[in-house]
């Protein structure tokens, strides 16, 4: 049977569970039918020769008001259905996925309910590498519970923590360092123009060499030129991923290398 990247044709969770579950469960069905959902896949590559590191899932939503993933788990965390929401992305994006590395967003409201740590969660059946993100950008509020949680999640084996934007909002170092994650990526926001600036690009040297201090390889997001990719690997960051090197898409994209100027 052929894969796709439709929510109608990946594994359901089973039926079951506490009142909470099944009321976020009810609230996601107002929001999005299983259809209107699916997944793109973007590489992330080593910059010192565009061998594949792994790829990241990218959640699309045909709905016309959540085509932004952004306002998509926005209106999920209002209504305290992000959990489901982000089990049900997983459940596409796993299956199609064997044999690689993979990359999936986690929003940190997810971190307070109780999907991510069921055992029959696809995380837990992938045969590779999975790196669990958690965006930097979004103060968590519950932040020993959080850590509790990831801790858990990472103890099963094959399962990685990644801090995502980097750069964005609301940056805490310390708590970076009391994550311990082993991927740390780099906001955009610190990647763009950093071929026309030598003190950003000394800044994200020493933001890289902290993060390699900590643990932690780096990845840079959003590289969309032939300078930034320059730049962004003179300053000893060891992944990259943006329009450069591939758009996000399905089924997965190959990557364009070596980035042309």
């Amino acid at each position: 049977m052929p894969h796709t990247n439709r929510l109608s044709d990946a594994p359901n969770a089973p039926p079951g569970g506490t009142f909470r579950r099944r009321d976020s469960m009810v609230a996601l069905d107002n929001m999005v039918q299983a259809d209107d959902l699916s997944v793109v896949f973007q590489p992330i590559i080593n910059l010192d020769d565009g061998s594949l590191f792994a790829y990241e899932a990218l959640v699309r939503c045909s709905v016309p008001n959540f085509s932004n993933p952004g306002v998509l788990f926005q209106r999920a965390v209002d209504t305290g259905c992000s959990g489901r929401l982000g089990r049900m992305i997983r459940e596409i994006a796993v299956p199609l996925s064997s044999g690689i590395s993979l990359f999936v967003n986690v929003h940190p409201s997810e971190l307070n309910e109780s999907w991510l740590v069921r055992p029959d969660d696809p995380i837990f059946e992938h045969d590779h590498d999975i790196y669990v993100e958690v965006t930097e950008s979004v103060p968590m509020t519950h932040f020993e519970l959080c850590r509790s949680v990831l801790n858990e999640v990472r103890s099963r084996g094959g399962i990685h923590l990644v801090v995502d934007d980097l750069g964005a909002g609301y940056s805490n170092l310390k708590r970076i360092a009391d994550l311990e994650p082993r991927v740390v990526k780099l906001d955009r926001g610190l990647i763009e123009g950093i071929d026309q600036s030598r003190r950003q690009q000394q800044l994200v040297k020493s933001v890289v060499r902290l993060c390699v201090d900590l643990g932690a390889v780096v990845v840079a997001e959003g590289i969309e030129t032939y300078t930034e990719f320059v730049a962004s690997r003179d300053t000893g960051a060891h992944y990259g991923q943006g329009f450069l090197f591939a758009r996000p898409g399905f089924p997965m994209p190959r990557v364009s290398w070596p980035p042309q100027p």
